[in-house]
């Protein structure tokens, strides 16, 4: 039995880490908790078993910390989510201008003029007075943020989509472009 849970333990655990350290959405997450749950119900068992008093404590508290992950994630996280997929696409049926959700800007593709991704969105910060976005915060070039570079991509040369940012820039017009400073 031991064996059996130890294994299914370990193949849990890392497959909660994956699906929680990709930061792919409450959902996601959430349900990355729900695996870590599984996790630590087979290493108390594990613990039990070998009568390992830490491995079964730690994983009692753990567990704990899962569920509390769950109803953040799976209820709260995922409330808000749909609240804002909602009014998103309210507004896409309305006459107004299409609303999107700031929350989803990060990890967004920059489509340049020729329509290839030339970047990506990571933040975008807004004026404290009016509340309208002042510029985009892009990443480009590097490789799993070792190399990249930020730059400022100011909001009157982005088109703003479901699933990208537009703009008329190509990738040399975009290396000019301003650093965002990071001290």
């Amino acid at each position: 039995m031991e064996d059996i849970a130890g294994w299914v333990a370990l193949a849990a655990t890392c497959v909660a880490a994956l699906m929680t350290a990709s930061n792919l959405g409450a959902r996601v997450t959430g349900w990355g908790f729900v695996v870590f749950t599984l996790g630590a119900v087979a290493w108390i068992v594990v613990g039990l078993e070998t009568s390992q008093t830490q491995l079964l404590w730690s994983n009692i508290f753990l567990g704990v910390v899962d569920v509390f992950g769950i109803w953040r994630w799976l209820g709260r996280r995922a409330r808000f989510s749909d609240a804002a997929d909602a009014e998103q696409a309210r507004s896409a049926a309305s006459t107004r201008e299409n609303l999107f959700s700031v929350s989803r800007i990060d990890g967004l593709p920059v489509l340049g003029k020729d329509g290839s991704v030339i970047a990506h969105s990571v933040d975008a910060l807004a004026t404290c007075a009016g509340g309208t976005i002042d510029f985009f915060i892009v990443r480009e070039g590097g490789v799993a943020g070792v190399g990249e570079t930020l730059r400022r991509l100011p909001r009157g040369m982005v088109k703003v989509r479901d699933t990208a940012l537009e703009t008329t820039l190509d990738s040399v017009s975009l290396s000019r472009l301003v650093l965002a400073e990071t001290q």
